[in-house]
C-alpha cells in the first residue's frame, strides 16, 4: 500500500520540537530577565505628594540625609520626614509656594503626609538599615547620586544577588564613619565623597574590615530568618 504522506513528514515532529525548544529556551531567557528587580524596579519614579528636589536641598544646600530620614542611624528601618521637620525651615521659605501646599495642609491638619515608598524590602527578607550605616555603608552605595536626583527614583536593583555582592566584598564599599577634617562631613552622608589621594578604596577597605571584623553572612539563614 502507497503511503499517504511523503517522506518529508518524518522529520515534521522534529523540527517541531526542536522548534519549540527554542521557544522555550527564549521565553525563559525573557522571563528571567524581564522579572528581575533590575530591569522591573530599577528605574522606578513614582509621583510624590509634595515635589521635593533632592539635588536642591542636599546637592546645593548641603542637608544631611540624617535630617530628614533621622532614624538611619538608630533603627532598623529608615524613616519619612515628618511635616514638623518640612516645616522648620519653610514657616519662613516659600511659605505662599503652591507646590508645598500639601506640607501646609498637614501642618495645619496634623495628617502624616502620605510619601509613596520606593526602595522596598521583601517580607521574606530581613534587612537592618541602622547595621549598614554604623558599619561604613554609605547612602550612596544602595540609593545612588541622591544628592543629584530631582525626583528621587531606584537607582540599584537591591536584588538577592546585588546584596551578596556587597557581603562578599565589603571592602570594596565600606567608608570611615568620621570625616577626616572637623566640620566636614561624614563619608556616609558625603555621597561624592573619594578615597584619600594616593589611596585606593580596596585597600582602605580592607583595614576598615580588618579594623571594626566586620563579616556579612553569605548564607540563606543570615537573611531569610
Amino acid at each position: 500500500m502507497a503511503n499517504i504522506f511523503p517522506k518529508a513528514t518524518n522529520l515534521i515532529l522534529i523540527k517541531a520540537m526542536f522548534a519549540l525548544s527554542i521557544v522555550g529556551g527564549l521565553a525563559t531567557v525573557a522571563v528571567w530577565y524581564y522579572f528581575t528587580p533590575k530591569y522591573s524596579r530599577v528605574g522606578y519614579q513614582p509621583v510624590q505628594p509634595v515635589y521635593f528636589k533632592h539635588a536642591l536641598h542636599v546637592g546645593q544646600l548641603g542637608l544631611d540625609c540624617r535630617y530628614c530620614h533621622s532614624y538611619v542611624e538608630v533603627s532598623g528601618h529608615s524613616n519619612y520626614p515628618t511635616t514638623q521637620t518640612c516645616m522648620n525651615c519653610h514657616q519662613q521659605i516659600d511659605t505662599k509656594n503652591p507646590r508645598l501646599q500639601p506640607v501646609r495642609d498637614s501642618w495645619t491638619s496634623g495628617v502624616p503626609i502620605k510619601w509613596v515608598k520606593i526602595h522596598n524590602v521583601p517580607d521574606y527578607a530581613y534587612f537592618n538599615h541602622s547595621a549598614h550605616v554604623n558599619r561604613g555603608v554609605s547612602c550612596v552605595s544602595c540609593h545612588g547620586r541622591v544628592d543629584e536626583m530631582n525626583v528621587v527614583w531606584q537607582a540599584k536593583s537591591q536584588s538577592m544577588g546585588w546584596c551578596l555582592s556587597c557581603h562578599r566584598n565589603p571592602e570594596e564599599f565600606v567608608r570611615p564613619l568620621a570625616a577626616a577634617k572637623p566640620g566636614e562631613q561624614s563619608p556616609i552622608y558625603n555621597l561624592a565623597w573619594e578615597p584619600p589621594p594616593g589611596t585606593r578604596q580596596a585597600e582602605l577597605g580592607r583595614k576598615l574590615v580588618k579594623d571594626w571584623k566586620i563579616d556579612p553572612p553569605k548564607d540563606c539563614a543570615g537573611c531569610h530568618r
